[in-house]
């Protein structure tokens, strides 16, 4: 017999969650490159940061690197979806490796922008995380002219040349939040600095970032899937956090706890999202692990349908 409606435990997914189009894209570059060319193809960082999605391809054949030095002479060589400083293009082209980009096409877009400003004079502001390979693949992209600011409170003690005009790009997996409160201080110091004509944060880590402020309104705790190496991963915890609802940051399945769930003894309603870069089945895996610990029914939210898609590089074309 059912549980009354009342008491019964239910899970509420995100949508949208999971894939974007960005991470799409760059995992069927890998793919078709192995389909097409045959083991081993080398991918220069993570090709999106998730262990299951990374560890896949790498079963099919794929060999992940740090940097160039370690793809031999003439080989095939994948940039990541979170692109790569101009320096790192140059060196494929001296030693004449076949590449496949899968630098999201977003990522491209801040990078070009930063190029333009470069040109016309502008001393660019970053806003981002400092190690993330999309903030030194976007910084890589100038000989110098651009600064780093990861927090609000770093805008006080930035040094700039008082001729010098400004302009700011941003991280596209920011918290929208934390970019907006970093703005915000950069125009209250600098009200003539240029901002981008469209926001730079990607239309996946905004809606995925609105769907948790949505979850978090109807939940007790919410699951975020996805690495912890994940940058727009990481924000959807800490904005779930931020409005007062616990959330775990995990993996997989594996990495739930039944002890987190036994101390919130009145949770009634779980919710489950997923960063960009994690697929679907780890959140069906997740939603299984649940219903084992008492959580049986389940339901979507209301959200934004994402129709965007990328195309693959005209050389990888069915």
């Amino acid at each position: 017999m059912n549980a009354p409606a009342a008491e019964r435990k239910t899970i509420l997914l995100a949508n949208p969650r999971g894939f974007c189009a960005g991470v799409e894209r760059a995992i069927r570059i890998v793919e078709e490159a192995l389909q097409r060319f045959g083991a081993p193809i080398y991918v220069r960082h993570e090709i999106v940061h998730n262990r299951f999605v990374v560890d896949g391809l790498r079963a099919q054949g794929a060999i992940f690197v740090d940097e160039l030095r370690d793809v031999p002479n003439g080989a095939t060589v994948i940039f990541s979806a979170h692109g790569v400083p101009a320096c790192v293009r140059e060196e494929a082209a001296r030693r004449a490796l076949r590449v496949f980009d899968a630098t999201c096409p977003l990522v491209s877009k801040v990078h070009k922008e930063v190029i333009r400003l470069h040109a016309q004079g502008f001393h660019i502001i970053m806003i981002g995380h400092r190690g993330h390979p999309e903030v030194e693949g976007t910084m890589g992209q100038v000989p110098a002219g651009i600064t780093l600011v990861e927090a609000a409170e770093d805008v006080a003690r930035l040094q700039t040349a008082p001729a010098t005009p400004l302009a700011f790009v941003t991280q596209t997996t920011l918290s929208v939040d934390d970019a907006a409160d970093i703005i915000a201080a950069l125009r209250q110091r600098f009200p003539d600095i240029r901002g981008p004509h469209k926001d730079d944060i990607c239309y996946a880590t905004q809606s995925r970032q609105d769907a948790v402020k949505a979850l978090a309104a109807e939940c007790d705790a919410i699951y975020v899937v996805g690495s912890i190496n994940s940058s727009n991963s990481k924000r959807l915890r800490e904005v779930a956090c931020r409005a007062g609802v616990p959330a775990w940051l995990i993996d997989s399945a594996e990495d739930i706890r039944p002890s987190d769930l036994a101390a919130l003894p009145a949770a009634r309603r779980i919710g489950i999202t997923a960063g960009a870069s994690a697929p679907e089945v780890l959140v069906a895996a997740v939603i299984d692990r649940l219903r084992t610990l008492g959580f049986d029914a389940v339901t979507q939210q209301d959200g934004k349908t994402e129709n965007i898609t990328f195309h693959l590089p005209k050389e990888l074309h069915a």
